[in-house]
């Protein structure tokens, strides 16, 4: 079995696209949750919160014909890998061309836009709407094709669309295959791009926040008054990279990735199951040898729905008691969906190397309902740990736990 480590870091969210910008955010207890008043035109339509990512700029050296077959989804992917390659000293280099790096990332769908024309075709019977690269920025491994063609990567291609799992899964299989000896490098992690129909969908099984007038108070994870969630959008990128390899062209490496777990409930495919949570934490613990008093931090799902909050708090509880410090990252930037799981991995290193890990926002009376865990509040708390888990559940009943070490 090889180690695997985390050799380049980079994402793009609404509350920043650098750590530094995003910890300040963090520190301050300011969200990137916004009033959109351009969803008003949506009759039957609850929710008017999101959380956008309003800095984002196509590059002026992307050019119309290397991003002709993106949309949004697929550029913000493309953007943040590059970051991360440029992370890792790896950008420009042709030797991860060669085969030996390969791409495990995932997104919910393609871009809605996209989506959008065939829809058009096929209610209004005309395609004048459709071009060449429809499909191909409609696909849901959008993001993936565009990153390996981009970066002309030669490697595997492991697309993972599994809703609110589909960062962390494109990190736990890129991990395995270079666990098993398949690749040396990986580029992993997921992606989103901000679309209404993705609030609709939560909208419909009233899981979504309506505090329309006030976003500065919602989302509101494990808190007593929570109304639901809000939908994000942003993009995650991890290098991963055998370790011998990383030693031997001296690289720097960030974090090592030392367990993955996942299954799934196999039950019902949006009321969450604690008791298949708690057997995917469990997963990663054995698959780094751990027992869960080695756990310093834990990076919940923690979207701020009823039926989620309490089955991951019980689930956590059943494994971890009340001991291990837990807090939910999307109470700043919303539900990311497909890249949440790689935004949440990355911050997760990135506190575990700054001895710091932020609160939850708005979280200040816990739902009775919740198990009693070490919820952090507020400014967060100053915290040493050389071991973090960073958890996703996604629709379908979808669980996966990944485990990070310092290095």
């Amino acid at each position: 079995m090889k180690r695997v480590v985390v050799t380049g870091m980079a994402g793009i969210s609404p509350i920043g696209s650098s750590w530094e910008h995003i910890k300040a955010n963090l520190l301050e207890g300011k969200t990137g949750i916004r009033h959109m008043p351009e969803w008003d035109k949506f009759s039957d339509f609850n929710t008017r919160l999101a959380a956008p990512v309003v800095d984002f700029e196509k590059p002026a050296h992307f050019n119309r014909k290397l991003t002709r077959s993106m949309g949004r989804v697929a550029l913000m992917a493309t953007v943040v890998t590059e970051r991360a390659l440029e992370s890792a000293g790896l950008l420009g280099d042709p030797s991860i061309q060669d085969g030996r790096m390969g791409v495990s990332y995932g997104s919910s769908a393609g871009s809605p836009d996209a989506i959008a024309d065939f829809g058009y075709m096929l209610l209004k019977n005309d395609a004048s709407g459709i071009n060449a690269n429809s499909y191909l920025k409609m696909m849901s491994h959008t993001a993936a094709v565009n990153i390996g063609v981009f970066f002309q990567l030669k490697g595997r291609v492991i697309p993972t669309s599994s809703a609110c799992t589909s960062g962390s899964m494109g990190l736990g299989y890129a991990y395995e295959a270079i666990k098993f000896g398949r690749q040396k490098l990986m580029v992993a992690g997921g992606a989103e791009e901000l679309c209404p129909t993705e609030a609709a969908v939560f909208d419909t099984l009233f899981a979504t926040s309506t505090r329309n007038d006030a976003p500065h108070t919602s989302p509101r994870p494990f808190d007593r008054d929570r109304d639901g969630l809000v939908i994000g959008e942003g993009a995650g990128t991890l290098i991963l990279e055998e370790l011998e390899h990383a030693q031997a062209r001296g690289a720097h490496i960030y974090a090592e990735i030392i367990g993955f777990g996942t299954n799934s409930d196999g039950t019902h495919v949006t009321q969450p199951q604690s008791e298949t949570m708690r057997v995917a934490m469990q997963m990663a613990l054995d698959d780094a040898g751990l027992t869960p008093d080695a756990i310093g931090y834990i990076s919940a799902h923690g979207t701020a729905t009823e039926r989620g909050d309490i089955a991951e708090s019980q689930a956590t509880y059943a494994l971890f008691g009340s001991n291990t410090p837990i807090s939910s990252f999307k109470s700043f930037t919303g539900h990311t969906l497909g890249a949440c799981g790689a935004l949440e991995a990355w911050t997760s290193i990135e506190m575990m190397q700054d001895n710091w890990f932020h609160g939850t926002a708005n979280l200040e009376n816990i739902d009775p309902n919740c198990a009693p865990l070490d919820y952090i509040t507020g400014r967060g708390r100053e915290l040493k740990t050389d071991i973090v888990m960073s958890n996703n559940f996604a629709f379908g009943g979808i669980n996966t736990s990944l485990i990070f070490k310092r290095w």
